[in-house]
């Protein structure tokens, strides 16, 4: 009892302080998308009015096949007479829901019995960072090759999509129990051990399953990424883990169903249209950018900061690592491959390389969390301060965009 009076006495001033930042939070976010589904100038340019048709059924020029946050807004519907409100409300409503799902996870992972106060504080601050950080930015710089802002370069949050924004809540909790599961799926070799772990791989099915629903981005990009882990594993134990890969495999399935149903409505042709997956270096990023190096430097300054520090944790801490792995497939996919056809420019599979850009800054926010929490010596702490720093100036240039998109500038 006294126990719990304690952890109750360092969780109720944190609750609060998230609580009140999270209102606050809810409260501009959904200002900005409730501008984004009421204006039809290009001062808030976004795919907003395209899904409140398709969330009344009216949509007839591009396909949405994954209807989880379509549902999500016809809900919110039943109460408000105004689609764009609902379309707005849930939006903001399934982005809180990634904050929270943040939040709760950085609280068991970085929880400090030295510390129990500081620890949920830097938490609470670290997630907020995360959510409101931006790619790295001054102004366009044409001489070196970057002509945008936000095009080629890309931000771990494109306020302009609702669908990504939506899916990230699953994308979190898939992401988490994938690595989970990586971390011991060649254990489970009978159908005990599966009977054992059984809630582990139900949720993960469900988890990816429905940031498939939402939007298949994520998904596209785990898939690449724990295939290529499998394969090699499978390959290394000479076959011994081929029960424990089918294992694993089967929570695949719900979601390589769903999949093959979304490629049947987005990609094959329609009235003799190109269509299909196109392969080839930069096709489209191209267009966008001359100068990858520094766009890559722009959008994962803070990541990379931390991924100096801690090379050596790759082995051995499975989220820092796998977050990489997927920013690696998410990266190769928008570096060699293109959708054909009139979609060519929409650049769909850079959806994937912000999905990874995300988790990288999600595990690296971890791992700044705990730097400012051990830091023992002179050294350590400037590794800190310098991770601290980095995260610092990709928060001032997103509250800066953010801001400037909700005065009414263009995204990009």
């Amino acid at each position: 009892m006294e126990q719990h009076k304690i952890a109750k006495k360092y969780r109720l001033p944190d609750a609060a302080l998230f609580c009140l930042l999270t209102a606050l939070f809810f409260a501009v976010t959904l200002l900005l998308f409730h501008r984004q589904t009421t204006t039809v100038t290009e001062s808030y340019k976004s795919d907003m009015m395209a899904y409140i048709r398709e969330m009344l059924g009216t949509e007839t020029k591009y396909s949405f096949p994954y209807p989880v946050f379509f549902k999500v807004g016809a809900f919110f519907h039943l109460f408000t007479k105004s689609p764009a409100f609902a379309i707005a409300l849930a939006t903001a409503v399934l982005n809180v829901l990634a904050l929270v799902i943040s939040k709760l996870s950085l609280n068991t992972f970085c929880a400090s019995e030295k510390k129990p106060l500081l620890s949920r504080v830097l938490v609470t601050a670290t997630v907020f960072a995360l959510f409101l950080s931006s790619m790295l930015y001054l102004r366009p710089m044409p001489k070196l090759g970057i002509s945008w802002n936000y095009l080629g370069v890309f931000s771990p949050t494109p306020w302009h999509n609702a669908t990504y924004l939506a899916a990230r809540p699953f994308m979190i909790l898939a992401f988490l129990w994938g690595a989970k599961l990586l971390d011991r799926y060649e254990q489970v070799r009978t159908l005990r051990d599966l009977r054992e772990n059984g809630r582990d791989y139900a949720l993960f099915s469900a988890f990816l399953l429905l940031a498939t629903m939402t939007k298949p981005s994520y998904t596209i990009v785990h898939l690449g990424a724990a295939g290529l882990i499998m394969v090699w594993r499978f390959l290394r134990s000479k076959g011994q883990n081929l029960v424990s890969s089918l294992y694993l495999g089967l929570c695949y399935l719900p979601t390589f169903a769903d999949l093959l149903y979304q490629y049947r409505g987005v990609f094959v042709p329609e009235s003799g249209a190109e269509g299909g997956i196109g392969f080839g270096f930069l096709t489209v990023w191209s267009q966008y950018t001359r100068n990858l190096p520094c766009a890559i430097l722009q959008a994962v300054c803070f990541p990379l900061v931390v991924l100096w520090f801690h090379k050596k944790e790759l082995q051995t801490h499975t989220r820092l690592r796998f977050s990489w792995q997927i920013w690696l497939m998410g990266f190769a996919m928008a570096a060699l491959l293109y959708e054909k056809g009139f979609r060519i420019y929409d650049f769909n599979f850079s959806w994937g390389y912000m999905c990874g850009i995300f988790l990288v800054f999600f595990t690296s926010g971890e791992m700044l969390i705990r730097d400012l929490l051990t830091g023992k010596d002179r050294r350590q702490r400037l590794f800190a301060l310098a991770e601290a720093l980095a995260l610092a100036a990709h928060l001032c240039c997103g509250i800066r965009y953010f801001l400037t998109l909700l005065s009414g500038e263009i995204y990009y």
